[in-house]
């Protein structure tokens, strides 16, 4: 922290009803040219001042006594100073009178700041946020109490008191205690990281406690079915009716790529008429709010045809009937034990399998496909690449032809 200039001031100031000599006395503090000022409750004469020392005048008790307690105020002008400086915090001469007069600023905790931000941030759910993106920071805080107790037996702590330390204690507290895995401990901390940043910015905090940590996330392979695989998925027969109306909705978001919210709120007036004359589906991805256009393909357009009038589509202008979240992939297990597949189906896995096996792997451009999945940039597309070896391998052996020829 830089060193500020600092000057003090006693004089005797008068006041409209002040007629004999008596005056009250002040302190100016000046620190780098700005002012306050501060009354001292005390009053003494102005023939026994010495307005160029700031202190009183003679040699008598009371101007002795007098003389001690501006000293003292003057040594607390100092260390409120130093205070200030050693704590990291703006070194004013509104926060060292702030001081004096007992009025220091309120402590700011960590837990308290976090719910504020969740407070605010639950107002903007369906504006700003999804729902799901509250959850997660809603989880993070519970996360950071829980952290906070079992490191410091506390139930809060001051922001300030945050330093690198707590960040990688926090860190390997979620890995080893709460058994989260690398990339899941890197998002908790980023929703922290927020919050600090916030900190940072207001100047609460001297410093960024994030800075030098690494909240790099590990690259995973990402399941995805096979050509056969989803060849095998979408033609079982299937004689549990539940699990081949889950079936049906895995197989249309494997032709799609929707993500699961997205297709559970999937609108009939989302399918339209496109550029080519052909059905399309427009919509709009709840996670990114990024849009989502793309010509619908023939297995998709014949799972549209086939819920077409039931029930609950027609009632809510819906193009599938969804089934909660839960139940869909407690249903997928189910259709994977029926078709044979080792892997463990998620929902999810459509959407990776949309991005391989239906577009990548069939010579659909990344940047086409980066667009159909709603991502809002390439990077967001290029992990899906990095994994399809039997493009390489069928590109590798049309460069081997041509070198033949």
């Amino acid at each position: 922290m830089m060193e500020k200039t600092l000057g003090l001031l006693f004089y005797l100031k008068p006041t409209k009803n002040d007629r004999g000599e008596d005056r009250f006395i002040y302190l100016r503090i000046t620190i780098d040219g700005k002012s306050n000022e501060i009354s001292l409750k005390r009053k003494w004469v102005v023939s026994r001042w010495n307005s160029r020392s700031g202190r009183a005048q003679g040699s008598k008790e009371d101007a002795k006594t007098l003389n001690v307690f501006l000293d003292t105020v003057a040594h607390n002008v100092h260390y409120a100073r130093r205070k200030l400086m050693d704590a990291g915090k703006e070194v004013s001469s509104e926060m060292v009178r702030n001081i004096l007069l007992g009025q220091e600023e309120k402590k700011r905790m960590v837990l308290e700041l976090f719910q504020i931000h969740n407070d605010q941030m639950e107002k903007l759910v369906g504006k700003d946020f999804a729902y799901g993106t509250f959850q997660r920071y809603q989880t993070s805080l519970e996360h950071t109490k829980a952290f906070i107790l079992w490191k410091y037996e506390k139930s809060d702590m001051e922001i300030r008191d945050l330093d690198y330390d707590f960040i990688s204690e926090y860190s390997f507290w979620l890995k080893s205690v709460r058994n989260c895995g690398h990339n899941a401990t890197m998002k908790y901390l980023s929703n922290f990281k927020k919050i600090v940043l916030s900190c940072v910015k207001k100047g609460w905090l001297p410093r960024d406690p994030f800075f030098g940590f690494k909240l790099a996330r590990r690259e995973k392979v990402r399941e995805f079915l096979t050509k056969d695989e989803l060849k095998m998925v979408a033609n079982k027969k299937i004689e549990i009716e539940r699990v081949g109306h889950v079936r049906d909705i895995f197989v249309f978001c494997c032709y799609t790529g929707l993500a699961y919210i997205d297709v559970k709120q999937l609108r009939r007036k989302e399918l339209l008429k496109g550029v080519d004359g052909k059905e399309w589906l427009m919509t709009q991805r709840q996670k990114t709010e990024s849009p989502t256009r793309l010509p619908l393909l023939p297995k998709a357009l014949e799972i549209v045809a086939k819920y077409s009038s039931h029930p609950q589509c027609e009632k809510l202008d819906l193009v599938l009937p969804v089934l909660s979240n839960q139940k869909m992939n407690a249903y997928l297990k189910e259709l994977a034990d029926i078709c044979g597949i080792k892997k463990v189906l998620t929902f999810h896995i459509a959407r990776h399998t949309f991005a391989t096996t239906v577009t990548l792997s069939n010579g659909v451009p990344i940047e086409t496909v980066s667009k159909m999945l709603g991502h809002k940039n390439l990077s967001q597309t290029q992990h899906y690449a990095k994994i399809i070896d039997l493009k390489v391998s069928e590109d590798m052996q049309r460069l081997e032809d041509r070198l033949g020829n």
